[in-house]
């Protein structure tokens, strides 16, 4: 889409979720070197703009520009990870 994205969490687990890399990989984004990493690693001065899926437990101490508000798929099923991204690709199109 044009665009250069990093994702990180406020409690990143020990590696991508299976249902995540399915559907990254039947839309084409190759998930090669992706690892979960840790907000606190990244600097919102970085980015021209700073997206939250949706804070849940924790939000991190930085700019945030959007927040999304989106349920977190960690543990559901496939079907949750792609309307998921659905909505994310909805929402990318808008910006």
């Amino acid at each position: 889409m044009g665009h250069v994205a990093d994702s990180a969490g406020t409690h990143p687990a020990n590696s991508i979720a299976p249902n995540a890399v399915k559907v990254l990989e039947q839309r084409g984004i190759s998930t090669e070197g992706m690892r979960p990493k840790l907000v606190d690693d990244f600097s919102a001065n970085d980015y021209d703009m700073v997206i939250s899926m949706g804070c849940g437990v924790q939000c991190p101490v930085m700019r945030i520009d959007q927040d999304w508000g989106l349920e977190d798929p960690v543990g559901g099923p496939l079907s949750l990870y792609q309307s998921t991204a659905d909505e994310i690709q909805r929402r990318l199109n808008l910006l």
